[in-house]
């Protein structure tokens, strides 16, 4: 989970959706009041849930482990065949921006010749 939180498109996306969410909170008042009930609720929650998985999560973490492994050998071969995933997400946007301006444009260039 560490090691997909760290890649850079994952990263900035979390960050542009963590700007967006404050925003949003500061702005309404309403919706802060949903969104800090929600966040109360997701917080007992979890903490029921992780006090009830704790024994299971011991009894499995050596496979957890291996798994854990696997998944990041997995996702170092991927970073090596998907370059995309060390963009920040603004730079995907601007590359799609200019790649589907300049087809439009070769497309516009074609149609009038």
């Amino acid at each position: 989970v560490n090691q997909v939180a760290n890649l850079t498109l994952v990263s900035s996306a979390c960050d542009m959706v963590s700007t967006a969410y404050a925003s949003a909170k500061e702005s309404h008042p309403y919706i802060r009041s949903v969104y800090d009930a929600a966040e109360k609720g997701v917080k007992s929650v979890t903490e029921a849930a992780a006090s009830c998985v704790q024994p299971v999560l011991t009894t499995l973490e050596p496979h957890v482990a291996a798994a854990s492994e696997y998944a990041s050998k997995g996702l170092d071969k991927l970073g090596e065949k998907l370059p995309l995933l060390q963009k920040p997400v603004e730079q995907i946007i601007s590359d799609t921006k200019e790649l589907v301006s300049s087809r439009v444009a070769d497309a516009k260039g074609a149609v009038s010749s």
